[in-house]
């Protein structure tokens, strides 16, 4: 979607040069003087509608791989769980000594900062 003000910035562009031609051609120094001020003015506001549409597609992107990460996340967490579900239950006694020994590491740090 093409932002209105690259739109109305192009054609005052036009309008400005051409009133500039128009105002050189017949020797109106002040005809060509506004005709390029008015050029001037709407490729700045053309150049002021394309930096939006630039900022407005960058955030799309953004928005779309959020969307992405956020559903493979979900894919993975769940393939992890099953994972370790598995380990679990494959060997019971090795994961309540990890889990023992990961909870005494934690009791650890917490009482040894005080």
């Amino acid at each position: 979607m093409v932002d209105t003000d690259r739109v109305t910035g192009a054609a005052k562009e036009f309008v400005g040069r051409a009133q500039g031609a128009v105002g050189d051609l017949v020797g109106s120094r002040n005809d060509s003087v506004e005709g390029r001020f008015r050029e001037a003015q709407g490729s700045a506001e053309n150049l002021y509608g394309q930096a939006k549409d630039a900022v407005r597609n960058v955030a799309d992107d953004a928005a779309d791989y959020a969307e992405d990460a956020y559903e493979n996340g979900g894919h993975y967490l769940r393939q992890g769980r099953r994972a370790v579900s598995h380990q679990v239950e494959e060997s019971p006694f090795v994961a309540l000594m990890i889990a023992g020994a990961v909870g005494y590491g934690l009791a650890l740090l917490i009482h040894s900062r005080r």
